[in-house]
This record gives structure tokens, sequence and C-alpha cells, in this order.
């Protein structure tokens, strides 16, 4: 699969999701008529694909998201949000004056833990640019995460033929998603994704597997992650952090372990497992701040 060669940055392509995330650290969630007043806020382009490739360029890597945003001020901010964090935007809704998608996140001080709420992709069905073949052809990796399911399918075998490493974000499952798989070399997937049938993640690992993905894991907060490879698998820990926020932590993960797997190249179990940890690491020190943009700031 593809991979860095000597000192050149790594090259990923993102593609899935950008939104504006209004968020909000508060006290404890509202109850019915309650208002509240935010102890602090935080305004940023979000969505999983969007903060993957954010990760990855904070870690050093050339990062193009491929999404949909438009010219409406809402969605002007959160391109330049990206711009400003060295990701290269390729918009494929440039000629739409409408509003992006934009989530509304409440952040419990207390516990980190957080409630989203968002219209994710639904206002758009994305065609694939004609630059495609030349957005694959510069990457090292492919990352998508479900959303825009035509559009990444579509990536998915152009970047499967051209032979580049793709991997999968699995936060939830989504219609589509068995013929995405089948373009996957890495599948890393949240304990809420829940293939037809699967309760555990050995169920999700074994799902995976019998789709044909030759790299998996599930992710489950604080607790190990469980990989599996061709000839086996098992656990790695993650690091104990004292938990802020949660919100992004996957998305994290996930631009790490593209940075991770794009310099390595050809993928091995002890890459690989070596690789989850150290963005399982990357992810836990996200969680030990506020919103999706403080720990950049810090380290």
């Amino acid at each position: 699969m593809g991979g860095a060669g000597g000192e050149r940055r790594p090259a990923g392509l993102f593609v899935g999701l950008c939104t504006l995330d209004v968020i909000q650290l508060v006290d404890h969630p509202p109850g019915p008529n309650e208002k509240l007043t935010a102890r602090r806020q935080e305004v940023a382009a979000g969505g999983p694909a969007a903060n993957a490739a954010v990760t990855f360029s904070h870690l050093g890597g050339a990062a193009t998201l491929l999404t949909a945003v438009g010219t409406h001020p809402l969605g002007v901010g959160a391109t330049a949000d990206l711009r400003r964090l060295g990701v290269t935007v390729s918009d494929l809704a440039a000629d739409s004056a409408e509003p992006p998608a934009v989530s509304s996140i409440l952040v419990t001080a207390s516990t980190g833990d957080r409630s989203v709420a968002s219209t994710n992709a639904t206002g758009h069905r994305l065609a694939p640019p004609d630059d495609l073949d030349a957005l694959v052809a510069e990457c090292d990796l492919v990352e998508f995460d479900g959303h825009h399911m035509e559009l990444a399918v579509a990536t998915a075998r152009r970047a499967r033929a051209a032979g580049r490493t793709t991997l999968f974000d699995g936060g939830s499952w989504k219609e589509g998603t068995p013929t995405l798989l089948a373009s996957v070399d890495v599948a890393v997937c949240s304990a809420d994704f829940r293939p037809p049938g699967a309760d555990t993640p050995a169920d999700t690992l074994r799902f995976l597997k019998e789709l044909g993905v030759p790299w998996s894991a599930v992710s489950g907060g604080g607790e190990p992650l469980v990989w599996q490879g061709p000839d086996g698998g098992g656990t790695v820990d993650v690091p104990p952090v004292r938990v802020v926020d949660t919100l992004g932590a996957g998305d994290v993960l996930h631009g790490a372990l593209a940075h991770h797997l794009a310099r390595r190249g050809r993928i091995t179990a002890e890459g690989f497992a070596e690789a989850l940890r150290a963005s399982a690491a990357t992810a836990a020190r996200a969680c030990a701040s506020f919103g999706t943009r403080s720990w950049l700031r810090e380290g």
C-alpha cells in the first residue's frame, strides 16, 4: 500500500463531513425551558473527517479534506478555520449558498460527557470531482467517516485500484457501509458502531473480517482497544487521563492513526498495534482539554 518515503511529509485525503461546531461547557444539561450560562464557548469547524484532517496536519502531514461546505458565511468561517490549521479544503458544494450543517454541542464540566444535535450530511448528495484520480494519486492514505456515502464509495474504489491505504472511521452504522467496507484496508470503529446482529466488539471484528477488512479495531472510550489482523490480534491500553471533554476523541484517534499508517507504509501486526497505541495517547491528550482546538495549542 502507499506510504511516505524518506523524509517526505505523509499525505492524507479525508473524505466526509464538515460542520460548524458550537461547543458550550455547562455545569449540567438543561432541563425543559431551562436557560444556562455556559462556562466557556468554542466555535470551530467540526465533523469526523474534518477533525481527523486537522489532527493529521497538526502531526506534520499534508491533509486534504474532500467535503461539502458552501459559500454561506458560516461555511466560509468553517473553511477559514480549517485552512488556518493547515488543511486544504476541496469543497464540492462551492456553488451553494445554503448554510452548512451546524452541530450544537453541550459538554458537562464534571464528566466531560457531551450531547450533540446536528443535521450531518443530509443536505448534500455529492458526485466525485473531476480531479478525483489526481487527489488519490497525491496521497498515501485515504480516510472515510461514512458520511457522503456515494462519494466515499467512489473514492475508496479509486484508492484501492491505485494501491493507496484506505482507513474507515466507524462512528455509527450507516446505509451503504458494507459497500464501502469492500474497499477498506483498516477499519477502526467505536462501540456505537453496531453492524446487524453485532452486540459485542468481538461480533464487530468478526463482521469486518467476514467482509474482507484485513485490519480492524474497536474502541470503547477509556477501555482498551481490541484489534485484529490477518494472523491474530490483541488489545491496546488507553492512557489514563483526567477527562475534561470527550468531544472529537475518536476523530483525533483516526487522524493520528492515519498519520502513523501513512508514514509506515506496509502494515504489520507489530506496527498496527504500535500505531494504535500512539494514536490512543494522542486522543487521550485531546480529552484533557475543552473543545477540539485547545489540545493543539497545548502540545
